[in-house]
């Protein structure tokens, strides 16, 4: 950020009259100028400018400060470093060793919740706004791994292109000099998931003047590049185009439990941090289908156990070589469904993946259970079903808490497409349940009047407000044949 004078720190400046003009006596008024005037209408400005923005107080300010560089000007950088130990390495956060404990976000989402689950870190994937959320941050403790979205070839992204490639850089640098002071800060997210298949060679030379320029501009913060998976030539075009990059970031979901015997075989040698991880994908090369395809997604029991099994296997167990972990997603997400990703629900629940993750975090069994769903049976589970047919589903659940259950079910379509120019999904469509007979167990219903693909989510809430998810796809009418073939899109492990 800009510096707000150019004085030392708590170092008084001797006002100065400028030589042209005559110091007023006291009592008595110089002569009104035009450059009174315009130092009148510049304040007016700034003055009218700040109240436009401040809408909210606390966020407004926030946000009209940021917009103007001014910001954590008065608290001291955090200073970041990679260090080789004689077991491998090792973070030093302000000096002091630092392992990440945490989770994916978009904004300061239930900050206080994570600290209290034993979550030390954020990530993030774009750096737009991020002020108030750091401010935040700083006040609890938790770090910020600070996301710069690098542009994605698929999206139009020219990396052959020079004045795309000089343009982006220079963006990136301002948005360096935005945060890089910021005490919260702890890495810099070099792109996401934008190295394609990782064949293009100027992609690569494009992200090291990246990494590059940020060691110039903050050498106190790391810099991060996370790739989608680690297959074809990531590795080798990394190691061997990329030296500015000091740690390797991944998102890894099914292929989590093999990654550090690949990363080894691939020759990595520098460390890593899991930037992404949490159950199978909602992608047909993770997940079985439905012939209409329609992925097949886990209960959150089924996840729960699922994130605990991959953090054993990929970072609980690779000291000196796994610098820790950002688990996906702290927060609610709409991707594949609503339920697949989120360690959170929209209202702020807590499922038994939040807990599985807290418990990687603190090495501690959590005091409380969430509920958990055994089984969710139905003949029209991944099946084709007439308007208005009768539909059985059965649900079995088990609770160490003994408390009484509430079942909640909820029907949506599937019919939702991805908003335009972004992967972003829309929001299905919410239908009423035309409920024949309900019950703690059991629920009869009628299928929709109207064909098209289903799916029929059931929550699972405890006394304390712990909650277990499942779900089953349905299609009213004849289905379609989705050809896929998995292979094509499938990241290389």
């Amino acid at each position: 950020m800009a510096k707000l004078h150019d004085s030392e720190p708590g170092k008084k400046r001797k006002a100065s009259t400028p030589p042209f003009e005559k110091t007023p006596k006291p009592n008595q008024r110089g002569p009104f100028s035009f450059h009174h005037f315009l130092y009148l209408m510049v304040c007016a400005m700034v003055m009218l400018a700040g109240v436009q923005q401040i809408s909210s107080p606390k966020r407004g300010i926030s946000k009209w400060l940021e917009n103007a560089g001014v910001g954590g000007e008065t608290r001291e950088p955090s200073t970041v470093r990679v260090v080789r130990t004689e077991t491998g390495y090792q973070l030093l956060f302000n000096g002091e060793p630092y392992f990440i404990r945490g989770a994916g976000a978009v904004g300061a989402i239930r900050l206080d919740l994570m600290k209290r689950m034993g979550g030390n870190s954020i990530r993030t994937w774009a750096a737009d706004g991020l002020l108030p959320m750091l401010d935040e941050a700083q006040e609890k403790g938790i770090t910020v791994m600070i996301g710069l979205w690098v542009a994605h070839g698929r999206h139009g992204f020219d990396y052959s292109n020079p004045e795309m490639v000089a343009r982006q850089l220079e963006e990136m640098r301002q948005k360096v000099r935005r945060y890089k002071n910021h005490p919260a800060l702890l890495l810099w997210g070099v792109g996401n998931e934008a190295e394609g298949n990782g064949e293009d060679e100027n992609f690569w030379r494009a992200l090291n003047d990246i990494a590059a320029m940020i060691k110039v501009e903050d050498p106190d913060h790391p810099t991060v590049t996370v790739l989608a998976e680690i297959g074809g030539p990531k590795i080798a075009m990394l190691k061997r185009l990329c030296p500015a990059i000091d740690i390797l970031g991944v998102n890894s979901y099914k292929g989590l439990q093999t990654l550090p015997e690949r990363l080894q075989k691939a020759g990595w040698t520098k460390p890593y941090i899991m930037t992404e991880y949490g159950p199978p994908g909602p992608w047909s090369w993770e997940v079985p289908t439905t012939k209409w395809g329609a992925p097949i997604e886990l209960t959150s029991t089924e996840k729960a156990a699922y994130y605990e099994k991959g953090y054993n296997a990929a970072v609980a167990t690779q000291s000196g070589r796994c610098l820790g972990s950002y688990a996906f997603i702290w927060g609610d997400k709409q991707e594949g469904t609503s339920t697949w990703f989120g360690l959170l629900l929209p209202d702020g629940s807590i499922l038994g993946s939040t807990l599985s993750v807290s418990k990687m975090w603190t090495g501690k069994d959590p005091l409380e259970q969430a509920p958990e769903i055994i089984a969710l049976k139905s003949k029209a589970f991944a099946k084709e079903v007439r308007q208005g047919q009768a539909i059985r589903v059965t649900l079995q659940t088990k609770h160490n808490e003994k408390d009484p259950l509430t079942v909640r079910w909820d029907l949506r379509d599937e019919k939702a497409a991805k908003r335009p120019g972004s992967d972003a999904e829309f929001e299905p469509n919410a239908y009423s349940i035309d409920v024949l007979k309900e019950s703690s167990n059991e629920l009869y219903f009628r299928a929709p009047k109207v064909d098209g693909p289903y799916r029929l989510f059931v929550y699972v809430v405890d006394g304390h407000g712990y909650v277990a998810t499942a779900n089953m796809p349905f299609y009213v009418g004849k289905a379609p044949v989705e050809k896929t073939n998995p292979a094509i899109n499938a990241p290389n492990l």
